[in-house]
């Protein structure tokens, strides 16, 4: 079996259908390749062939396609029911809101006042646009593989395929009888492969990705405009309140309003700007969240080798972040995911002639 190091580089020219010649660079500067001919394609998926290592150190790739798997699966929904996590995150947007509105503004600015309602338009709109993209996250499927899919070696299209770092299998999900395409990961919460899966969240009862991340961060991003708003308006409520008090001598009947509120803003306000400022560094590095652990152990095999890493699908901030928000600015701020594709495939920094792939190692 082949144990492929991290960064290692296998061309793949295709012949004719009978057969196909691999090159392999081991190292630089040299070259080694191996023709194959009659390549059975009738084979069921548990006998598919490795790549493996044969004398002279080349490479030989033969995995057959497996036959097409039905699968009732494949047109599912993901569950939208209800769980603790998102009650939790139901009541605390109802609770934020209502206090926001008919406490902070209503006590500080007076809710019929000209900047009391100007105020609370422009949070009912926040609010409205949180509570609008929470629920397109937990009802979006995150992607799903078809059953069919097989990688074709030879499109040139797709001139990358990821391969098991140790064996050098393509990558194939024993769970979901499929093969993985590149990015995909198989969830243990949701029980398949989903595509460019980023993580499974709690939060929304759904895993993050190919088709829904845009959607999760753009609810993430208005929920910290959201939290950072309710916080000034806290501040000056209590303020104004303090005053109030003073010249009353008396207690604010609101002490247990602006007591929860204090404790439950400020911890999520710094939660939510950590995770945004997380996901703003994946997307202008076009990575996912399994991408970068996985690049971090990358990274230090190929330094341990004496070569370098470089993430396969960074093509620049500009480009990353148009790939994942869209090629039109002016809609990078709306929850609309109309730019997305299938998700089987994704541009790489590999610039290979036509007729050229690149097998790179993965983890899963």
């Amino acid at each position: 079996m082949l144990d492929l190091p991290i960064g290692e580089r296998v061309k793949l020219k295709t012949t004719a259908a009978s057969g196909f010649i691999l090159e392999a660079r081991t190292h630089p500067g040299q070259l080694f390749s191996y023709h194959n001919h009659h390549q059975p394609t009738n084979q069921p998926p548990d006998s598919k062939r490795p790549l493996s290592r044969i004398p002279g150190d080349a490479v030989v790739l033969a995995a057959p396609a497996p036959p097409p798997r039905p699968m009732a699966a494949d047109k599912a929904k993901p569950s939208t029911t209800f769980s603790l996590p998102v009650s939790v995150v139901v009541l605390g947007i109802a609770y934020i809101y209502v206090s926001t509105v008919f406490v902070f503004i209503d006590r500080w600015l007076g809710l019929f006042s000209s900047p009391g309602i100007m105020n609370a338009v422009v949070f009912t709109a926040l609010a409205s646009v949180c509570v609008s993209t929470y629920r397109a996250a937990i009802s979006a499927d995150p992607g799903r593989v078809p059953s069919t899919y097989v990688p074709d070696v030879e499109d040139v299209e797709s001139p990358i395929h990821e391969i098991k770092r140790k064996g050098g299998d393509l990558r194939y999900c024993q769970k979901c009888s499929h093969y993985k395409p590149p990015r995909a990961h198989h969830c243990r919460v949701c029980k398949r492969c989903v595509l460019r899966m980023d993580h499974h969240c709690i939060w929304i009862n759904n895993c993050v990705g190919h088709a829904n991340y845009k959607v999760f961060f753009i609810f993430v991003l208005y929920a910290v405009i959201s939290c950072i708003y309710s916080l000034v308006l806290l501040v000056g409520s209590l303020a104004y309140d303090g005053i109030q008090d003073e010249e009353k001598n008396g207690r604010s009947s609101f002490r247990t309003v602006y007591v929860v509120s204090v404790l439950l803003l400020v911890p999520l306000t710094i939660a939510l700007c950590v995770l945004l400022g997380w996901h703003i560094y994946l997307i202008l590095h076009n990575k996912t969240t399994i991408e970068y652990h996985e690049g971090v152990r990358a990274l230090w095999l190929a330094e341990k080798g004496g070569s370098i890493y470089k993430h396969p699908y960074d093509l620049g901030p500009y480009e990353n972040l148009t790939s994942v928000l869209g090629p039109n600015i002016l809609s990078w701020l709306w929850p609309t995911a109309n730019h997305i594709d299938s998700g089987l495939k994704f541009r790489t920094t590999y610039g290979l002639p036509q007729g050229g792939h690149e097998l790179f190692a993965a983890y899963t």
